[in-house]
């Protein structure tokens, strides 16, 4: 065949963990595997299934040729690959038994022939191999499988390997880990696929508008925070999201991803997952993920009095989480039933996209301003909600970011009561007036998606604009609300068709942030984005 597929030949003594590798390497890389029994039934069909029968005819073919039919039965299947409408790119042989064997390989598939040899102490051999449930073990003890003449001379091949790995000093991951470096599957430089979407003020700037717009482009989503915040794509119907990535429903073929630094409220999770039809095999959620309790709501009800808390629980589940390894009883994703399905640990997750070429989009929650480390304290959020605290929660390495968007709107908001400072606060009188937008349309619009409180709106802060700029490093700034500096800009689908204000706006907007606005939101149907991106 041409363009053939790399190949694996793994070799070691019974219960050296051979089985549990190929397994790992057909799960995480997609590889195909060929068993022995495989090898020998095409070149001998009619072989009966039973270890015995399949050991003799192995052997009588050994007998034959040392092993050269190894290569012409595996020529063969290959051929047969070949003509499938995705054939492999990666074939695992478990396993090779003589040296005949491997040179055969060797010389006729060359440098595509990678050579993996187990093993382990004699005593951990004979406990795995009594604890196994092989087809055709039956009745076959360990002390005379071992003795047979083939599986007695297997470590010799330990010296033709590319590498040998003692399965009683490495666990399986560790197994999986060091045989995927030897294929060269892990790259030796770090490409960037992660982009990273953050709001640059008080929150509710729009960044469910903005995802809903470009999520078609990747292909895995992921979303740390908590339900405190709701992000709305607009199209018919409304989609409104307080756990899952934006972009879940716009992206449709993307995988979805909920980081270690999520916090989740069962009922709430479950009812969106319904809601949207996420199924389990789609949506990982790493196990680490924190539990909002009933008891973590009903202690937040204070916190409405004095900073307008959304009162969801975020914050002492996250407290929680830290006190909780005193011994406090709470409760991780791994400990719910219900998300079972649903468990996979984010590394994996990610791990599994950098190998694979995978654009990824991770979407933050609230805004800059709310940082619990770089805003107004006390009147923040209970997390650090900045790209690098985002990257954080999700499990992703500032090596991986290619791009970081900052979604800001023309008049920032913060959520009615006591919420906090708010330079050149605005009535919503004032707002109509300028913007031509109807007062009752203002005030419907401005109302939160959590909680449903009346928004306080202010004019744009551009020392707030410069602050977000440095803590989150943007790439890309993406301007929502543009209607609100003139109502006619609903209907600008080009940069030039925007009305002056806006465009004087946008470019002080790339002045004072040193960064291109790259996207504007004129509106909220899906066709209401102009993009001037470039990459």
């Amino acid at each position: 065949m041409s363009g053939n597929p790399r190949i694996i030949l793994l070799s070691g003594p019974i219960g050296s963990g051979k089985s549990r590798l190929a397994a790992g390497l057909v799960g995480r890389h997609g590889a195909r595997l060929l068993r022995t029994r495989d090898l020998i039934r095409a070149a001998r069909p009619g072989v009966p299934e039973d270890r015995r029968a399949l050991q003799r005819a192995g052997a009588a073919l050994d007998r034959t040729d040392g092993g050269e039919w190894v290569k012409t039965a595996l020529a063969r299947l290959l051929d047969q690959m070949s003509g499938e409408p995705d054939p492999p790119t990666l074939v695992v042989v478990d396993a090779v038994r003589i040296e005949g064997q491997v040179a055969a390989v060797r010389s006729a598939f060359g440098t595509l022939v990678h050579h993996i040899h187990l093993t382990a102490g004699e005593s951990a051999l004979a406990d795995r191999y009594a604890s196994r449930e092989a087809a055709g073990d039956e009745g076959v003890a360990f002390e005379a499988a071992r003795r047979q003449r083939t599986e007695k001379g297997v470590e010799k091949l330990a010296a033709l390997a590319d590498v040998v790995i003692e399965t009683d000093r490495s666990n399986e991951d560790a197994v999986l880990t060091r045989a995927t470096a030897l294929l060269g599957l892990y790259p030796r430089s770090v490409t960037p696929l992660v982009d990273v979407l953050v709001g640059g003020q008080y929150g509710s700037e729009g960044k469910g508008n903005i995802v809903g717009h470009i999520a078609p482009e990747y292909d895995l989503l992921v979303r740390v925070g908590g339900p405190n915040a709701g992000h709305k794509v607009f199209g018919d119907p409304v989609q409104v999201y307080y756990h899952l990535p934006s972009g879940s429903r716009r992206a449709p073929h993307a995988k979805l991803l909920l980081g270690a630094g999520a916090v989740l409220r069962i009922p709430k999770l479950l009812k969106e997952l319904g809601e949207h039809g996420i199924e389990a095999s789609r949506l990982s959620i790493d196990p680490q993920a924190m539990i909002i309790e009933d008891e973590d709501i009903a202690r937040e009800g204070e916190l409405a009095k004095g900073i307008s808390s959304t009162q969801q629980g975020v914050g002492s589940a996250s407290a929680n989480k830290i006190m909780g390894r005193a011994g406090m009883n709470i409760r991780l994703a791994r400990d719910v039933p219900e998300l079972r399905p649903y468990l996979r640990e984010a590394q994996e997750v990610l791990e599994d996209a950098y190998l694979r070429g995978y654009r990824v989009m991770l979407e933050g929650t609230q805004g800059t301003t709310l940082s619990m480390h770089h805003g107004p304290y006390p009147f923040v959020t209970s997390r650090d909600t900045t790209a690098s605290g985002c990257l954080a929660d999700a499990g992703i390495s500032p090596m991986r970011v290619r791009r970081v968007i900052m979604v800001c709107r023309t008049y920032p908001i913060r959520v009615g009561g006591p919420s906090g400072p708010m330079e050149g606060e605005l009535s919503y009188e004032e707002l109509a007036a300028r913007s031509g937008i109807p007062i009752d349309e203002l005030r419907t619009t401005e109302t939160t998606t959590t909680t449903k409180r009346q928004r306080r709106i202010a004019e744009f802060d551009w020392v707030q604009l410069r602050r977000s700029a440095l803590l989150n490093g943007p790439t890309d700034i993406a301007l929502t609300f543009a209607d609100y500096l003139g109502i006619g800009n609903r209907g600008a689908y080009r940069v030039d068709q925007l009305n002056q204000t806006t465009l004087r706006f946008i470019e002080e907007m790339e002045r004072v942030s040193g960064v291109p606005v790259s996207m504007v939101s004129t509106n909220f149907g899906w066709r209401n984005v102009i993009d001037r991106r470039t990459w």
